[in-house]
């Protein structure tokens, strides 16, 4: 594992002192999805081995950028963890962690942090799922719909996907024959999509929501998913995967 931390910052250090583990991961392989997407392949450096795998399973990447390090949050694609090999799909826009991708070749390596990642689909089973996500979130919107199909889990799940790019429509969505998607272009920085989530409250106790877009529109569908669709405090995951201004790839 990787000790180098400076330039990490006190989010580093913190993390560190919180007993995060550091991996260091290789490339192995690079796939072009769209032209706004992009896979690469890992092998994991002993992550898998030592961190068990659940749904929406994600790392903390480091990229270098001006003399110190930033941090940007990757779910982790097709876990294996008899080989100790994932994927990482990056959304590509403006961006440090963009750029490293872009120019990744098999070989290059990558340090990743694993803290805080977490998720359980809990006890009682939900009678259905109310998914508000973006291109960012959706590797970890496929894991759910992945665990959920391995479960035989038949409660619905509906989806508002936020998308920025006309071929963001082609990514691929593991829906279920029981599933609904609604894709929703970016527009308003994210308004767009927290009205239209707003307009179709309705009393959805039993339900569980899952809540990954930018900050802002994070903390707005959250609040509605709780109040206005009556979830509660409990029922809603919810995690800001970027902030407006400060692009997530």
């Amino acid at each position: 594992m990787p000790t180098e931390t400076k330039g990490r910052g006190w989010q580093g250090a913190v993390m560190k002192l919180m007993g995060a583990d550091d991996f260091e991961i290789t490339v192995t392989g690079t796939e072009v999805v769209t032209d706004h997407y992009l896979r690469l392949s890992f092998t994991g450096g002993g992550l898998l081995a030592r961190i068990p795998v659940h749904p929406t399973m994600w790392v903390r990447a480091w990229f270098s950028s001006n003399g110190s390090l930033h941090q940007r949050g990757y779910t982790l694609v097709d876990p294996d963890p008899a080989n100790d090999t994932f994927d990482i799909e990056f959304a590509l826009h403006d961006g440090t962690a963009a750029d490293w991708a872009r120019t990744a070749h098999p070989g290059d390596t990558l340090s990743v942090t694993v803290m805080g990642s977490d998720f359980a689909i809990g006890e009682p089973a939900p009678s259905g799922w109310l998914i508000a996500a973006d291109t960012a979130s959706l590797p970890a919107v496929n894991s759910l719909l992945d665990a959920l199909t391995a479960a035989g889990d038949p409660a619905p799940a509906h989806i508002w996907l936020e998308y920025q790019h006309p071929s963001d429509r082609d990514l691929p969505v593991h829906l279920r024959p029981v599933d609904r998607i609604d894709w929703i272009a970016r527009e308003h920085d994210g308004g767009t999509l927290v009205e239209t989530v707003r307009a179709g409250a309705f009393d959805a106790a039993g339900q569980r929501g899952w809540v990954a877009l930018d900050s802002k529109s994070t903390r707005a569908v959250t609040g509605i998913l709780r109040n206005d669709y009556r979830l509660g405090r409990k029922g809603v995951k919810a995690m800001a995967y970027w902030k407006v201004g400060k692009p997530y790839a």
